[in-house]
């Protein structure tokens, strides 16, 4: 009995037949069938804009061409000083359903009304996303950080409702709806779900503005209420702030009202590498306009302009972001793979990230990195 006992338990401990696992190319999906018609080229709305614009948003053309993708622009100038864009834009806008568009300039004070402000709320585009990530191969002070801010874009502090009561007295009304806080909040939580976000963070300061803030915050929580799997939390908007700089890496995705949201962003984005390499856009329920992420440096100081040396990343990886709406995400994915190349490569990089190359150098070089 012994003797067999050890024959059995030689036989189970005997070495088997080893095998070598060939690895799996990840190069290319074989999940994604489009259907017949998907690969007709799309016109979208191009706004060059101010500043910088036209020097990035050329860059952008410069890559699609190259690329070959399936998108064809129409070109419209406009310009931060106008009254009103231009009712030939919004009709263009309306046509194509998407946009891309460079900066305008907003005028500090004075009476005209910022335009980048007033396209949000003709197009209803009431979600503004904004990515903020570690590039491979930038330096930066805190790793791990990818943050995805969505802000609400039509109301708040924004809402322009300003007059003056009496000489030297300025009022500025804060408006908060039940409608749009429920509908930016199922816009982030529907945003974490189909992306296998696991966090949803609300921004407010319901503790000074007990009705309004409270407001958002109501909307929210009833909201999470239908994503279970989705984990729900709240913060201050100062603790925020303070936290973004000392701890970014603990966020995922934040949902805020506007004002908030634009704060929040533009600090998330320095954090994360810098303005000119976060992405962006700007969604409603039946248009979309695709810009450089954070607000901050889009338009771009004129120095930067005369040399040519402003960083086309940004809006670069914002058209990665059109191309996947579009549902041309093979595109997308070269154009994305072929910055990240460039980045981590570190020999082509604008000032702002520590070079100092030109923005058609950069474009070069993406261009080369193309798979």
């Amino acid at each position: 009995m012994a003797r067999r006992s050890f024959s059995l338990l030689k036989a189970l401990t005997k070495p088997t037949t080893s095998f070598s696992l060939t690895p799996i190319p990840t190069s290319r999906s074989v999940t994604y069938m489009p259907r017949p018609g998907d690969g007709t080229p799309r016109a979208v709305t191009l706004i060059p804009g101010d500043g910088i614009g036209p020097l990035v948003t050329n860059a952008v053309e410069q890559v699609m061409q190259a690329m070959h993708a399936p998108v064809y622009f129409e070109k419209y100038e406009v310009h931060g000083d106008m009254n009103r864009i231009p009712a030939e834009v919004i009709e263009s806008i309306k046509k194509n359903k998407v946009c891309l568009k460079g900066g305008l300039r907003t005028p500090v004070g004075g009476g005209v009304s910022s335009l980048n402000v007033s396209l949000r709320k003709e197009l209803d585009l009431y979600a503004s996303l904004v990515n903020c990530f570690n590039l491979p191969g930038l330096p930066t002070r805190h790793e791990n950080v990818d943050i995805v801010v969505i802000r609400e874009n039509t109301e708040g502090e924004y809402a322009g409702l300003e007059h003056e009561v009496v000489p030297g007295v300025v009022e500025s009304l804060k408006v908060i709806t039940k409608f749009c806080s429920e509908r930016i909040a199922k816009y982030a939580f529907e945003y974490a779900y189909l992306n296998n976000r696991k966090t949803v963070t609300a921004v407010h300061k319901a503790n000074i503005m007990k009705l309004a803030d409270g407001l958002f915050l109501e909307s929210c929580r009833e909201v999470a209420k239908k994503y279970p799997s989705i984990k729900y939390t709240e913060i201050i908007v100062d603790n925020c702030c303070m936290q973004l700089v000392s701890k970014p890496e603990q966020f995922d995705v934040m949902v805020t009202p506007n004002l908030y949201g634009n704060l929040v962003a533009n600090t998330a984005a320095g954090i994360a590498g810098g303005t000119g390499v976060m992405p962006g856009g700007n969604v409603g329920a039946d248009y979309a306009v695709f810009e450089q992420g954070a607000s901050a440096g889009n338009v771009g100081k004129e120095k930067m302009v005369e040399q040519k040396k402003a960083n086309p990343v940004a809006l670069l990886l914002s058209s990665a972001m059109m191309l996947r709406h579009l549902q041309f995400p093979s595109f997308a994915d070269r154009l994305e793979t072929a910055v990240k190349h460039v980045i981590s490569g570190g020999k082509c990089r604008t000032k702002d990230l520590g070079g100092d190359s030109t923005t058609q150098e950069v474009v070069d070089a993406v261009i080369a990195n193309l798979d």
